[in-house]
């Protein structure tokens, strides 16, 4: 799969949006309220469920790359089904504004009949994430 990328710039500083994307409270407000355990450590693993309909996907994620207010690297993997991934975090500052980009690449396919797994699917998910939630939150929290 073609990696997916998400680019969204926010009226913030760079401490500021690394705060949101790796410190677990504030995480929990915007991304996934259910995050077990979140450090920007490599090695800090996390495991966690959420549920689409009636299939259930357990989340787990390893950092394994952290450049502080700059960059992070996550490993993603699901417990239920076969494939790898990584998902990279990548900031840049200019005068009181801080551009994300997120980038997903996909080391190892996931299963083609699950329509979670689609491009189309996480590119929307990714979205609305970033472009949505996070942007709201820190637009709410200036």
């Amino acid at each position: 799969m073609k990696p997916v990328i998400i680019t969204q710039t926010f009226e913030a500083s760079a401490e500021k949006v690394w705060k949101a994307i790796t410190d677990l409270n504030e995480m929990k407000l915007w991304y996934f309220g259910n995050i077990d355990v979140f450090r920007a450590e490599p090695g800090c693993k996390s495991k966690f469920e959420v549920q689409s309909g009636e299939r259930v996907f357990t989340h787990l994620w390893e950092v394994i790359e952290v450049d502080a207010r700059k960059r992070l690297v996550v490993n993603w993997k699901y417990a239920e089904y076969p494939g790898d991934s990584v998902v990279v975090f990548e900031l840049k500052e200019t005068a009181n504004k801080t551009e994300l980009m997120l980038t997903m690449k996909v080391l190892e396919d996931f299963p083609d009949d699950i329509p979670e797994f689609k491009r189309e699917s996480c590119q929307a998910g990714w979205e609305f994430f970033i472009q949505q939630r996070l942007k709201s939150y820190l637009e709410i929290n200036q």
